[in-house]
């Protein structure tokens, strides 16, 4: 008999209570490379991302290599993506990759091919996803992720400027937020039944403020982990998650990638620098502090 596929809800939630909330980013840009002494070419993506494998592999509950970063390499880079995956997959660490993909139809399921399936070499254990051309165009990717025990976190509330021009727009009565927020809720019934975290989760920035509460947004009914980017260098804090996301502050994810990566290139260093983190914001979440 084959073993059932343990969902990727469950995998995260146990990584989180072991290793605590905390997403590390991995962001090779130009200044990053240049601060680490490597040179912007793939030899030096390579070496960073290495570097940040060896430093967070097993020390984090997930680490999100940020593809942008690699594919401007081309070809060479995005063999580098593949293997920072692998390196991730070896060090039994649980990985999120930033794509943000959002289409329609068979491009949508060739995006889920690409990073959910088990036969890709570029495969995660989730990947983010943009509903702006409608929530049910995901549904490719929701349900593969869903048959092979992955995830995926759909932007729902982010934090830079242009984005409630979109977020908060209403359609019937209904915010476009509120929308995504009902469509992941939908999807994480069956967790929600059995009290597990759903394996889809939900983008909202560290430093949204009070929008969540003003949109009347119940992030907690939804049960999906929330991936909540900013924290540290872009100005969220540990201390205001509470606040932030109220009931919903258990199912947050908090994501830090420029204060702990600025601490390289020396793993040590890396690796202190993301358990401090991750202790500030397990703090955070409790209201510690």
């Amino acid at each position: 008999m084959t073993p059932a596929i343990r969902s990727y809800g469950e995998r995260l939630g146990a990584a989180m209570a072991e290793h605590g909330p905390l997403c590390v980013g991995i962001d090779p840009h130009a200044a990053l490379l240049a601060q680490w002494g490597l040179p912007d070419t793939v030899d030096g993506l390579e070496r960073f991302a290495m570097t940040c494998v060896e430093a967070f592999g097993g020390e984090v509950a997930t680490v999100k290599p940020q593809s942008a970063f690699f594919e401007r390499f081309g070809s060479r880079g995005v063999a580098v993506l593949e293997r920072t995956l692998e390196g991730l997959r070896d060090s039994e660490t649980l990985s999120l990759l930033d794509v943000k993909r959002g289409d329609i139809g068979s491009t949508m399921a060739g995006y889920a091919d690409a990073y959910l399936s088990d036969a890709s070499p570029l495969r995660a254990d989730a990947i983010t996803v943009s509903p702006y051309l409608g929530y049910e165009s995901l549904r490719p990717a929701l349900d593969l992720a869903a048959a092979r025990g992955r995830g995926v976190f759909v932007l729902t509330l982010t934090s830079n400027p242009d984005g409630a021009s979109v977020q908060h727009a209403a359609v019937d009565g209904r915010t476009v937020a509120a929308s995504v927020v009902d469509g992941v809720t939908e999807d994480n019934t069956a967790a929600r039944a059995a009290g597990s975290l759903g394996s889809v989760g939900m983008v909202v920035g560290a430093t949204v403020g009070s929008a969540v509460v003003d949109l009347g947004l119940d992030l907690a009914a939804a049960s999906g982990p929330i991936l909540a980017p900013g924290i540290g260098a872009q100005g969220g804090t540990a201390l205001a998650l509470r606040s932030t996301f109220g009931t919903a502050v258990g199912q947050v994810l908090g994501s830090s990638s420029r204060e702990v990566l600025t601490a390289g290139p020396d793993p040590a260093r890396l690796r202190e620098a993301a358990l401090r983190v991750s202790a500030q914001l397990a703090d955070g979440v409790a209201g510690r502090g």
